[in-house]
C-alpha cells in the first residue's frame, strides 16, 4: 500500500469511528458544529497550525492545549476524548484531514452531494443560494455548496459536482481560443 493510500485510510478510519460514536450517542449535529469550529481555528491560527504540524511537540503539551481549547469552546466530552486519543496515537498531524472526512461522512449520511463554486466576482448569499437551488433541482439531491472567489477567472463561473465540471469562465474560453490558434 502506498504512503498516500495509507494516509487516506488512516483519516477515513478515524473519521468513521468519530461518526459512529457521535451517531450512537445521538450528538452528530453537536459534534459537526464543534468540528467546524476546530477547522476554523486551524485556518486562522498559525500557532495552532504549528502545534499540529510540528512532530517535535510532546504529547503532554498537545494534550494540555487540546484540553484548554476544548474547555474554552465547551466541546462535547466525546470530541475532547477523541482529539486526546488521536494525539496519544501520534496522529494529530492528520487532524484536519480526519475532521474534514468526518464532515463528508455526515454530509453523505444526509444524502447531500458535495459541490464547489468558483466565481470571478464575490457573490452574495442570494446568488449562491440560487445556484445551490438550481443544482439541487438538476441533480435531484441536496447540495452542499462551497463558494470560492477566484479573480483569475476574469468572468463567469466554474461549478464542480462530483466528477462533473461546468466551466463558463472567460479564462477557459480564452485558453480554448489560444489552443485553436496554436493548432491552426
Amino acid at each position: 500500500m502506498s504512503k498516500k493510500n495509507s494516509t487516506l485510510s488512516t483519516g477515513n478510519s478515524y473519521s468513521q469511528a468519530l461518526f459512529e460514536l457521535a451517531s450512537e450517542n445521538k450528538i452528530i449535529n453537536d459534534i459537526e458544529q464543534q468540528v467546524f469550529s476546530i477547522l476554523k481555528l486551524i485556518r486562522i491560527s498559525n500557532d495552532f497550525k504549528d502545534l499540529i504540524k510540528d512532530p517535535t511537540n510532546k504529547i503532554e503539551d498537545q494534550l494540555k492545549i487540546i484540553n484548554k481549547i476544548s474547555d474554552q469552546f465547551n466541546f462535547n466530552e466525546l470530541l475532547k476524548k477523541f482529539l486526546g486519543f488521536i494525539v496519544s496515537k501520534r496522529r494529530f498531524f492528520y487532524v484536519e484531514k480526519i475532521l474534514n472526512d468526518f464532515l463528508d461522512i455526515c454530509s453523505n449520511s444526509r444524502g447531500e452531494i458535495q459541490a464547489e463554486l468558483f466565481s470571478a466576482k464575490e457573490l452574495n448569499e442570494n446568488e449562491v443560494n440560487g445556484i445551490k437551488d438550481e443544482l439541487t433541482n438538476t441533480f435531484g439531491s441536496n447540495i452542499k455548496l462551497t463558494h470560492k472567489y477566484d479573480s483569475s477567472l476574469i468572468g463567469g463561473l466554474i461549478i464542480k459536482v462530483g466528477s462533473t465540471m461546468i466551466d463558463t469562465s472567460i479564462k477557459n474560453k480564452l485558453q480554448q481560443i489560444e489552443k485553436k490558434m496554436i493548432e491552426a
